[in-house]
């Protein structure tokens, strides 16, 4: 994985990043042959059958060549882990081989423009008529979705149950898009928001309108469970954000290390100054750090054990770290690290979305302090 990245991804991601450019189809099809979109899927469905751990060590790897490469297996991820946890056997049989092969991309629909860490507020409602659900309402920083093939929608389909209670996960199959014509799908219309980071595959702002999800695409087929079903995704996608994180802050303190030993100043390389080896030594160690602790989290996931406490310390950490690794990478680089040309300026841009999505840093911090509470 690690000699993929190096030829296929690296040489190319701060060109994407500067264009904003979509990470090409033929990186997804070779990505979709090492298996990386079927990595923890089961045998019987067409995947590898692989573990969480596997799982990191692949995006650590492809996250330090470019984030958005290494968050392209993200979505395969989530909807794989929902329909294995709360699919029928019709919809496992149906989407999990087409999810493993890469043949169907997914992404995750759930947040609203007012509803980000506090999903019980949902408001994008779907109602039953006629073999279908139709859904109206608007969703927001929605990841991948003009090439996706199928959203997992997190809707309410039970407006007078309040809070989680009346939400339901949809699997909602949609054409492909383009840039021309994003959403060709009825009932659906969207547009792009504009980044500083984390680019590649594009976000966008959706707007549904009657869009139409036929009847026995309900996850489960019993409808109200859908924030259950999320919930058990939770623990595998910090995990998998940590390792992400791991591997953006071991690009910065590769880049960082680069740049000090091959700039010159006063004579001599900028790593020989005291204070930028410093720099460099607790990148060093607090990368480490923040890999052990995601690894340990994923043997844990691995195990069968609970592990919502060492994923949200493992994601909360490996986002400090790499934030923090980005920074005095950048600080190493001077004046030149402001300019655009630079990598590091690419990889300050990315570090930065690691504090804020899959748990904002604030609910990280909240399900730790709620968790030794409890145990105390």
């Amino acid at each position: 994985m690690r000699r993929f990245a190096e030829e296929e991804v690296l040489p190319h991601a701060h060109e994407w990043h500067l264009k904003n450019a979509y990470i090409p189809l033929e990186v997804i099809a070779k990505l979709a042959d090492l298996g990386v979109f079927g990595l923890t899927i089961p045998e019987e469905f067409g995947g590898l059958g692989l573990g969480k751990e596997s799982m990191c060590v692949v995006s650590e790897e492809l996250s330090r060549a470019y984030i958005g490469v290494g968050s392209l297996g993200t979505r395969s991820e989530i909807a794989a882990e929902l329909i294995l946890g709360g699919g029928t056997d019709a919809q496992k049989a149906e989407w999990l081989p087409r999810i493993a092969s890469g043949e169907v991309l997914p992404t995750a629909v759930f947040t609203e423009p007012n509803t980000g860490s506090d999903l019980g507020s949902l408001r994008t409602r779907a109602v039953q008529e006629e073999g279908v659900w139709k859904v109206t309402g608007n969703k927001t920083w929605i990841t991948h979705p003009v090439r996706a093939d199928l959203m997992t929608l997190l809707v309410r389909t039970n407006p007078d149950e309040p809070g989680y209670r009346g939400l339901s996960m949809l699997l909602a199959p949609k054409p492909r898009g383009t840039d021309a014509d994003p959403f060709p799908a009825q009932g659906m219309s969207g547009g792009e928001i504009e980044v500083l980071g984390y680019r590649g595959m594009k976000e966008y702002e959706i707007a549904f309108d009657g869009f139409a999800v036929p009847a026995e695409n309900l996850l489960g087929g019993v409808p109200g469970q859908g924030f259950k079903q999320l919930m058990q995704t939770f623990e595998s996608a910090r995990i998998q954000t940590a390792a992400r994180a791991v591997g953006v802050a071991q690009s910065a303190l590769d880049v960082g290390l680069k740049y000090a030993q091959e700039r010159i100043q006063f004579g001599k390389a900028l790593v020989e100054f005291p204070r930028v080896a410093d720099k460099l030594a607790m990148m060093a160690v607090e990368v480490h750090i923040a890999r052990q602790l995601t690894y340990y989290s994923a043997r844990q996931k691995d195990e069968g054990k609970r592990c919502d406490l060492e994923a949200g310390m493992a994601k909360l950490l490996g986002a400090r770290v790499a934030w923090a690794a980005a920074d005095n990478a950048l600080q190493i680089h001077g004046g030149n690290g402001f300019a655009l040309e630079y990598q590091i300026s690419r990889i300050l841009c990315d570090a930065r979305i690691l504090n804020i999505f899959e748990g904002a840093a604030e609910i990280q911090a909240q399900v730790i302090a709620r968790r030794l509470l409890d145990e105390a």
